[in-house]
């Protein structure tokens, strides 16, 4: 496939000159096609039975015939792992509840064989006629695997490798009477690794082409059958004589764009593997089909071959173009790729297809990388992922709830972090969607691939480094896992590791050769903190910190110019905690500020708790744990709203990108993350959600500055910018009202505030609200600060009068609840509002729900309306609104 500069060369004589054999191609494009239906796939998610190998007394070829008998056999969840399995048949205790995890026996100390085991499926498929063929698919297996079906070997030797595809052929395999029996056998790891304590327990895991984490991390427990099993996804797929693999779309979008308005023409790339597996050459026509437009091309693919097709380029003129989050729609179009026989449809692949470009440059000011799309620089706000879920239960529904929330945090990032998976198509369809670009590390991690001195290792540095064993695998599987995913639109970094580079053998050919072959149109770096992203002037490890801060800091200290992992807390409030610690255990921790030591409950402890210290001291010693993850929201809100807008402060000065470590957890672990594994969002989303809106108004602690930031690429005129204080009896007080202009893509300060905003906080402290308004007088920009006396302590909030704010909750459609709140006059300001959606008869709250907004204040003689999204054809329940607030005792009310 021509490079992309070869490809602007052609487009620019062909705009200037168009020559007949263009007005060729377009007439072809026009020709009429037969319509036909698609091809066959199914997935085999149900009615599995699986058994350890030890109680298994036959082979695979007696076991994948339908008379050998499966009465006793347990069932069997697939996708999912050994442990999923024995959960679900409650066999093992909740691994993500109390202690339960320390509880269930772990493989390193009971044998590989202990987690070995066969899987089978029986299935009905008809036998193929004619030159048709049938596909037995498995996307992930963990982490090596025999395979029989029909009481025959289907694969020759025994497969390995976690993240490597597996696709048979199957079609002489199938029983004309239509019955079949799949029959896997699934072998763990191989060392599965000692979980001691350390990142990635001793090390041993990284030496297979695998997932680090399982063996534990300070995040996490370990996985105790470390993800063995039929992880990801089986499919049946039947096709005629020629199958389509790995299909690639590449999108060229010359030149610097806008997000409205007319567009020039951008450049559609296509091409695909044709695969005939019959015994005679097959003729046919390979058609590329988007927007209405086509290009096709006459193709013979020889017996007993395959064949890379690259088609002609397509011009689309005025195309729809994907932005990132908070800069402008990401649109995708429908296409396909089709091959035919004689009108016939032989297989088909589907394909959204986001029409951007993705650059890079170094910026020389912040010597930092910065990344483009579409010609237009964007400030990287972004969010470290782990995986979805520890035990590998993925769905659709939990990526899309996910990636919603990091779309709702006015994020435009999530980076894939090296420990875990490359991760699945379903996961980049949701950042596709919601217009989340994606910084995709491969398997490599500092910890365990020998980058420091770690006494925990069982293995030197010297033998770490040349981690995994097996480079042949590991390029193998990477070459397949990049043809899975290379046609989204959001991946936009692709990185050798994190923090440390693959070994020299693996890193050249991917850099030199797999990722200009396969992709070449991102930007590949080579480790996560590495200097050719963000030069790293301070010395350690180029990334951090990863404690609380004071939120003057982030204003403050200049960190490093691309952050990989900046974090902090992220303990979720008391309703979350009592999905996963026992009453007993939920003890506040105790922290001694004179001699610098905290006393924590064990299960809190086992569950990964950081300290939240000294910080929640100065709104007053928490009396319960109750009382102790409410302040600690308080925390939670205004480290991430400061995180984010003092990395903003010095955009494109200091920095040009961030990305918080992190943001979601796979497992109940107290501490980094914007929402619990149950999905029920914490304050730090909320702080987050305010702190990067694309227009924001926001107060410079430093300097008492009033300063807007503009991430849009249009400048925004005639804006009010209204600064009022409030006392803590919500007394008002006008510090000013200006209209103000603010360029695209920058930062300035407006209104030096520092003195008159520390005189009215002295004695109680104070509320600052900032605003921006547009011509029409809509709120654009609304942010309030609640900021303590001159001792460092928010006295005022502590003897604050009860709110007087009254909620209405209305239904608008199934699945949409408007809750409004009102304030009325001479009253405090109704401080710190958690609105939760609750079901009727339990008060549990309802999840997921999304949350326009949360933990919201509103002032005197004002009211605030905040929408919540819930799938009603998943929740079901009666349903009530409940709402809480610093000054506002607990509440439900009910539903319009």
């Amino acid at each position: 496939m021509p490079t992309q500069i070869q490809t602007r060369s052609r487009f620019k004589l062909l705009l200037k000159n168009p020559s007949s054999s263009f007005f060729f191609l377009l007439l072809i494009c026009l020709l009429s096609f037969t319509k036909v239906s698609a091809q066959n796939s199914s997935e085999l998610n149900e009615g599995w039975k699986c058994l350890k190998l030890a109680d298994v007394h036959a082979d695979g070829t007696q076991i994948s015939k339908d008379d050998f008998q499966l009465n006793s056999w347990l069932n069997a969840t697939v996708p999912g792992t050994v442990l999923t399995t024995l959960l679900n048949n409650k066999l093992v205790p909740d691994p993500f509840w109390g202690m339960n995890n320390a509880r269930i026996k772990d493989i390193y100390n009971t044998g590989r064989d202990y987690y070995t085991y066969w899987f089978v499926k029986d299935f009905k498929q008809a036998a193929p006629t004619g030159s048709n063929q049938v596909y037995l698919n498995l996307r992930g297996v963990n982490y090596s695997c025999e395979v029989f079906l029909n009481g025959k070997k289907v694969n020759k030797q025994r497969h390995f490798g976690m993240f490597l595809r597996q696709s048979y052929n199957i079609t002489s395999l199938i029983n004309k009477s239509g019955k079949n029996r799949l029959a896997v056998l699934v072998y763990p790891p191989d060392p599965v690794g000692n979980p001691n304590g350390g990142q990635g327990g001793d090390g041993q895991i990284a030496k297979n082409v695998g997932l680090q984490y399982t063996a534990g991390w300070d995040w996490i427990q370990p996985m105790r059958d470390r993800n063995t099993g039929i992880w990801d996804k089986v499919t049946i797929e039947t096709t005629g004589a020629v199958k389509i693999t790995d299909p690639h779309i590449i999108t060229i979008v010359p030149g610097i764009r806008q997000v409205e308005g007319m567009q020039q023409p951008a450049i559609i790339k296509s091409s695909a593997t044709l695969s005939n597996p019959t015994s005679k050459a097959v003729s046919g026509i390979l058609q590329f089909t988007i927007a209405g437009q086509k290009v096709i091309k006459n193709v013979i693919v020889k017996a007993n071959s395959s064949i890379e097709i690259n088609l002609n380029d397509l011009v689309l003129k005025d195309p729809k173009l994907w932005w990132p989050n908070g800069y402008g729609k990401p649109y995708l179009y429908k296409s396909a790729i089709q091959f035919t026989v004689q009108n016939k449809l032989s297989d088909q692949a589907f394909i959204n297809v986001g029409v951007r470009e993705i650059q890079s440059s170094w910026n020389e000011q912040t010597k930092s990388r910065q990344i483009a799309v579409n010609g237009q620089k964007i400030f990287i706000k972004g969010g470290n992922w782990i995986v979805s879920d520890a035990m590998l239960r993925l769905s659709d529904a939990r990526y899309d709830a996910e990636v919603r929330f990091h779309r709702d945090m006015n994020l435009n990032l999530i980076r894939v972090w090296g420990g875990a998976l490359l991760e699945r198509p379903e996961f980049y369809n949701a950042c596709d969607e919601y217009g989340m670009l994606v910084f995709q590390d491969f398997w490599v991690s500092g910890d365990a691939n020998g980058r420091w001195l770690d006494p925990m290792k069982k293995d030197d540095q010297w033998t770490r480094r040349k981690y995994p064993d097996d480079h042949k695998l590991y390029l193998q599987s990477l070459t397949d896992q990049i043809k899975m995913v290379r046609n989204h639109p959001s991946l936009v970094i692709w990185c050798g590791g994190n923090e440390i580079t693959p070994p020299e053998d693996i890193l050249i050919p991917v850099r030199d050769t797999i990722l200009p072959k396969l992709d070449g149109t991102r930007w590949f770096v080579e480790y996560s903190n590495s200097d050719k992203m963000s030069l790293n002037t301070l010395g350690g490890n180029g990334d951090g910190p990863y404690g609380i801060q004071p939120d003057s800091a982030f204003f403050k200290v200049h960190t490093f110019p691309f952050n990989s992992e900046i974090g902090s807390v992220g303990i979720n409030d008391f309703e979350s905690l009592k999905r996963f610690i026992p009453t007993e255990n939920l003890i506040a921790p105790e922290f001694s500020t004179d001699r610098g030591k905290r006393k924590v409950d064990s299960v809190w402890d086992y569950h990964k708790y950081i300290g939240y210290d000294a910080a929640i001291d100065p709104y007053g010693k928490a009396i319960d744990a109750k009382d102790f993850a409410a302040k600690a929201q308080l925390v939670n809100y205004n480290q991430y709203r400061a995180l984010m807008e003092g990395f903003s402060a010095h955009m494109w000065d200091w920095y040009t990108g961030v990305i918080i470590w992190k943001t979601q957890n796979p497992w109940t672990a107290m501490r980094g993350q914007m929402y619990d594994y149950y999905l029920d969002p914490n304050a730090c989303l909320y702080g987050l959600h305010n702190g990067s809106e694309p227009l924001h108004v926001m107060y410079n602690p430093l300097d008492g500055m009033v300063t807007i930031v503009n991430n849009t690429f249009t400048t925004r005129r005639d804006l009010m910018l209204e600064v009022k204080a409030y006392s803590m009896q919500g007394k008002e007080k006008l510090l000013t009202k200006v209209f103000e202009e603010i360029q695209p893509q920058s930062v300035k300060g407006f209104v030096p505030m520092k003195d008159e905003v520390n005189a009215l906080a002295k004695k109680e402290g104070v509320f600052l609200s900032l605003r921006l308004l547009d011509l029409k007088q809509n709120i654009v920009s609304d942010n309030l600060y609640w900021l303590p006396d001159e001792k460092g302590v928010y006295s005022g909030l502590k003897k604050i009068a009860p709110s007087q704010v009254t909620t209405v909750a209305k239904q608008i459609t199934p699945g949409t609840i408007e809750v409004t709140l009102t304030n009325p006059d001479n009253a405090p300001v109704a401080f710190f509002n958690r609105i939760s959606l609750v079901d009727a008869q339990s008060g549990n709250r309802l999840l997921p729900v999304f949350y326009s907004d949360n933990y919201i204040s509103v002032l005197p003689s004002e009211h605030k309306t905040i929408t919540l999204n819930y799938n009603a054809a998943k929740i079901k329940n009666a349903a009530m609104v409940s709402i809480s607030g610093w000054n506002l005792k607990e509440q439900t009310i009910s539903i319009k």
